[in-house]
């Protein structure tokens, strides 16, 4: 497969034939000078752009489900109708190009304009709505109202002095030094003032009023709403040990936390990070590119091994000390001075940087407050309704009830959060739309990444197919004999195929995809 955005295969306005583009498949080629995707789903062909709009993913490596193809990278999901991003992670179209049938040939003539038509509104949508937290959920919720056609007032509100950003950067690229700031904001800020979104930064809401249907500020005053959704996030786990608070002590969960650390880093030599978590794991790579000497401390006997098991866990280890880390596991800090961290085993290790990354709880306190529902997050209904109507729940916060699993969930990852927001806004407007979404997230290590499809808190079972170490393995995680969760390296196809089968209930189209033998979806 060339680069995403090069140019390969044949020219399109010349034309192919018919034949060369299966059913169910794509054929990758270009037309007028940029990379264009014939798609063939439901005895139509499509012709898109072959780039994904979000990290410029090949599309030509996705999959197509229905009259949509998917993003291998990232799992975004467009129309091929219209280009339309239909599923985070992806906010922008791509483009169409119209197509002409003469004979069996097909040909490529040019670009095709497509202006998006939302469906009307249902009767009775709120007078406004207010949003509290623009991360993920918050910011995709407040485009989707716009997409779906409200024009009453929205306001989003944000404690944080920043617009929404890309938050998995922080850990990833941007803490690594190889993606540049302007990178980061997920929109332009004069994208908010032209969308008629009303941004409100450094405004922290300091409580919620359901019978007055009004939140309140730290400084008093009061703003009202029509609907309500609550997407305030997550809250990193802070230690309490001595010396947690000195000044080369670090956590991660902001951008200022992320600019922090590089400041910091810039000059220091040796880091220390607290926890094997995802964050921990992704700051000591990060760390690591940029030169410094990274130790992570940890109390399990195995990075991740709760979340990914043995076989992830071990991976890991042996990836990120092929890159440098040294691991203390078994072990937890006792203190940290100016100039170390000790641990337990009262070993000393030297550090002019200390990051810690001990997990996150969900920012409840406004619910809590309020007097909705609570199971160790929000609880809320299929429609992402809390137990207060009018009021709604997406994102880090909210425990929903997964269909595929019969279980309430509550998922801290990107592009679950987001499509969270993407329905909740839906259903303030009367949609009436459940969500159902498989959750999906990624993690990236150095240039190894792991995608993971579905949702295990426990498994009775881990299968592994294929080779770790070559960097090609499919991991399947069952209970009762259900496939729970798929984790893939470098197996994308494999991902969008499971993710695909889970969503519809598919159980043979699933192990179909986990040996290898699925085609078209």
């Amino acid at each position: 497969m060339a680069q995403p955005g090069s140019l390969a295969g044949p020219d399109l306005g010349r034309g192919v034939p018919l034949s060369a583009i299966p059913e169910g498949g794509t054929l990758l080629g270009h037309a007028g000078g940029e990379p264009v995707l014939l798609a063939r789903a439901g005895g139509e062909i499509y012709a898109v752009s072959a780039v994904c709009s979000h990290y410029s993913g090949p599309l030509a490596e996705g999959v197509i489900v229905g009259q949509t193809i998917r993003c291998p990278w990232h799992h975004a999901c467009f129309s091929l109708r219209t280009g339309q991003p239909l599923r985070p992670p992806a906010f922008n179209p791509i483009a169409c190009w119209v197509v002409a049938r003469e004979g069996d040939l097909v040909r490529v003539t040019g670009r095709r304009e497509v202006a998006p038509s939302p469906e009307p509104l249902p009767p009775g949508v709120p007078s406004s709505v207010v949003i509290v937290g623009a991360g993920a959920a918050g910011h995709m919720a407040a485009e989707t109202l716009r997409r779906e056609g409200y024009d009453g007032p929205v306001t989003l509100v944000t404690a944080e002095s920043e617009p929404p950003y890309d938050r998995p950067n922080l850990s990833k690229e941007y803490l690594a030094g190889t993606a540049p700031e302007e990178w980061i904001p997920l929109r332009p800020l004069e994208f908010y003032s032209e969308q008629g979104i009303t941004l409100r930064l450094g405004a922290r809401v300091t409580g919620l009023d359901p019978a007055a249907r009004q939140i309140r500020f730290a400084d008093g005053s009061t703003l009202g709403y029509g609907s309500l959704l609550l997407a305030t996030g997550a809250e990193p786990v802070r230690l309490r040990l001595p010396g947690g608070e000195l000044p080369q002590v670090h956590y991660l969960r902001s951008l200022a936390d992320s600019r922090a650390i590089i400041a910091r880093a810039r000059s220091a030599r040796r880091a220390v990070v607290l926890g094997a978590s995802f964050i921990g794991l992704e700051v000591a790579a990060s760390l690591r590119a940029r030169g410094l000497e990274v130790a992570v401390v940890a109390p399990e006997a195995r990075p991740l091994e709760r979340v990914m098991g043995p076989d992830i866990g071990d991976y890991l280890r042996g990836l990120h000390e092929a890159h440098g880390v040294v691991f203390h596991l078994g072990q937890t800090a006792r203190e940290i001075t100016p100039e170390a961290v000790t641990l337990q085993n009262g070993l000393r290790l030297p550090a002019e940087l200390v990051v810690i990354g001990a997990g996150v709880r969900p920012a409840v306190g406004l619910a809590e407050e309020a007097g909705l529902a609570l199971d160790r997050g929000v609880l809320v209904n299929e429609y992402l309704e809390t137990s207060q109507p009018g009021i709604f729940a997406a994102g880090d916060i909210a425990r929903w009830p997964d269909p595929h699993s019969g279980e309430r969930l509550r998922v801290e990852h990107w592009v679950v959060v987001q499509r969270m927001g993407q329905t909740a806004a839906r259903n303030i407007l009367g949609r009436g739309e459940r969500f159902d979404a498989v959750p999906f997230f990624w993690s990236a290590h150095y240039d190894t990444v792991l995608a993971y499809v579905g949702h295990a808190e426990r498994w009775d079972a881990i299968e592994l197919s294929g080779d770790l170490s070559a960097r090609d393995a499919v991991l399947t995680f069952r209970q009762g004999g259900r496939v729970a969760a798929v984790v893939t390296l470098f197996r994308d196809r494999t991902s969008l195929l499971a993710e695909a089968a889970l969503e519809r209930g598919d159980a043979a189209a699933l192990e179909a995809a986990l040996q290898g033998r699925a085609g078209k979806v």
